[in-house]
């Protein structure tokens, strides 16, 4: 009797050093080495970007030239003012506008400089003497006389930060403030035309804001141009549907080197480009085009442009080796028995250009060669093309699609040419205001949701990497912002850049996809054919534990009464 009383209580203290055993070493082993490794991700920094607060500060520098100011008034200069916009574009969008003006007057230098005999030449000697800031207006008031420009000019803009702004009728019993309060309403239109609209920005955060919140104009142009990229592929194509009438020669290397590599070097601070060319033959049209009696030549109408594109593009192939965006340009010569080929808009009305451009995607030239050569011409026809009619198309079209916007100036304001360079210092600041601007709001919008996505499930694996890359995307955001307040332009665009390609990285890490994570129904499925068979005794073995110690009590207690 005592032998098997003392058997039972050696099963009873195996029973219970097996359960302990499970609680204490099994259970927390088990969940340590199969819980879901989460690093830690900055929650409340990204939650703070989801309310987007932007201050975009310009630096404005009013000079007065000799003649437009009494000497009275010119006593109280260097002066500065600072005047500041706030719009509310939705619940979590604010935009403030900062316009920090200086005013002073001309140097001698400056002077002689404005002394020039057209307003190109004191340009040019105004930006030899000194090199404005990136983002910067530099705004010089001439005298209402001046014959720097022509009578019915009243502001000319050149190709660099510049602008020439003839001055208003001023009575001579003003103050200095009632001057300047007259001159304020041609300064701003300057800056809105040399530095950034509000419909402008509003149509950077089109990843943000409601469609409703941009203009069809503002919005065409977003549209338009392709998405803020680290690099983009630029690829010319000419296109020789009929190689045994025609033996096209381009020069490509020597049309790409004066016509757009000047741009594209402007651009480098916004992406890095790789430009190169082909050739294709019997490459036809997606559409057959209807021949004119009246004009005697085949056209191609607007409703039929949309066609075009899609049989053509499957011929062009593409870089395999890159993710970045292509943007097309091709050189259509027809073939000798669809020639000469031409485009008509949708008002049923030549298209000088001979072109069309597709957004996001790039464009199309025809080229008619049919005038070039005589019936008397024996097959192949050699055929030099003019590339400098080619690449000045091919210019425009790129501008549009790289986001360099049509501007419309208020009247009496002439736009100087950029010229060989493609783009004019101004434009580019403007394009580097809604590229800095978009990229926040993409990235921002990127890694908030990217943050809700981890927040809701959480069986996702977060490795360091995707960590590194999340804070790395909020330390260059905020940086960003804080550029964009300080005015540093050059410098928001440069951390915006890293913001959205540290976003982009995170957002698609192949760790995220929903294949390396089980969701609780699984774990379950796995887990209790596991673990079932081994806690059915241990479970079983406490129960009879607790019973027998209860009815022990219960005969104790039964005793003592």
């Amino acid at each position: 009797m005592a032998a098997l009383q003392l058997e039972k209580q050696r099963g009873r203290y195996a029973a219970l050093a097996i359960a302990a055993v499970v609680i204490v070493v099994g259970i927390p082993l088990w969940w340590k080495t199969t819980e879901t490794y989460r690093a830690w991700l900055p929650f409340s920094e990204i939650s703070e970007l989801d309310s987007l607060q932007l201050q975009l500060s310009v630096d404005i520098e009013v000079v007065f030239s000799r003649g437009t100011l009494t000497p009275e008034q010119q006593k109280k200069f260097p002066l500065s003012h600072v005047n500041e916009k706030e719009h509310q574009v939705d619940a979590k969008t604010g935009l403030r506008y900062k316009y920090e003006t200086r005013y002073r007057t001309a140097t001698i230098m400056e002077e002689d400089a404005l002394n020039q005999p057209t307003a190109a030449e004191a340009d040019l000697s105004l930006h030899m003497l000194s090199e404005s800031s990136c983002g910067s207006v530099v705004v010089y008031v001439i005298p209402e006389t001046a014959a720097l420009l022509p009578e019915d000019v009243k502001v000319y803009v050149g190709q660099r930060r510049t602008a020439l702004l003839r001055s208003p009728p001023f009575k001579s019993s003003w103050s200095l403030k009632e001057v300047l309060s007259n001159l304020d309403v041609k300064v701003e239109q300057v800056v809105s035309t040399m530095s950034f609209s509000h419909q402008d920005i509003v149509a950077a955060l089109s990843n943000r804001v409601r469609m409703a919140k941009v203009t069809k104009e503002s919005m065409a142009d977003s549209m338009r141009a392709i998405k803020s990229s680290p690099g983009y592929e630029i690829t010319f194509s000419l296109l020789n549907p009929d190689p045994r009438s025609h033996s096209l020669h381009w020069d490509i290397e020597g049309a790409v080197q004066s016509c757009i590599q000047p741009l594209l070097n402007k651009l480098a601070p916004i992406a890095n480009f790789s430009v190169d060319s082909q050739i294709l033959y019997y490459v036809v049209l997606g559409v057959n085009p209807r021949f004119d009696n009246s004009v005697s030549a085949y056209t191609l109408s607007a409703d039929s442009l949309s066609h075009v594109i899609n049989p053509v593009e499957a011929r062009l192939g593409s870089n395999a080796a890159s993710s970045n965006p292509v943007l097309n340009f091709l050189l259509y010569v027809p073939d000798s028995h669809h020639s000469p080929l031409f485009i008509r808009d949708h008002s049923k009305r030549e298209v000088p250009s001979n072109a069309f451009h597709s957004p996001r995607w790039g464009g199309i030239m025809v080229y008619n060669v049919n005038e070039m050569y005589g019936p008397e011409a024996e097959p192949p026809v050699d055929i030099n093309i003019n590339m400098a009619k080619v690449m000045g198309v091919f210019l425009a079209q790129l501008r549009l699609m790289l986001g360099v916007q049509h501007t419309h100036p208020p009247t009496g304001f002439v736009l100087q040419s950029p010229g060989s360079a493609g783009l004019a210092d101004w434009e580019l600041d403007r394009l580097l205001w809604s590229r800095s601007v978009e990229n926040i709001a993409t990235a921002s919008t990127t890694i908030t949701s990217l943050a809700q996505l981890l927040d809701q499930i959480g069986n996702i694996v977060i490795n360091d990497n995707i960590a590194q890359q999340v804070s790395s995307a909020v330390t260059s955001l905020q940086s960003a912002v804080a550029e964009l307040e300080a005015g540093n332009l050059a410098f928001a665009l440069q951390y915006s850049r890293e913001a959205i390609l540290a976003s982009e990285r995170a957002f698609f890490d192949p760790s995220l996809l929903h294949l390396l994570y089980f969701p609780d129904d699984q774990k379950f499925a796995i887990y209790i054919p596991l673990f079932l068979p081994m806690c059915v005794p241990i479970v079983l073995s406490l129960l009879k534990i607790v019973s027998e110690a209860k009815k022990r009590r219960a005969d104790k207690q039964a005793k003592s009464d």
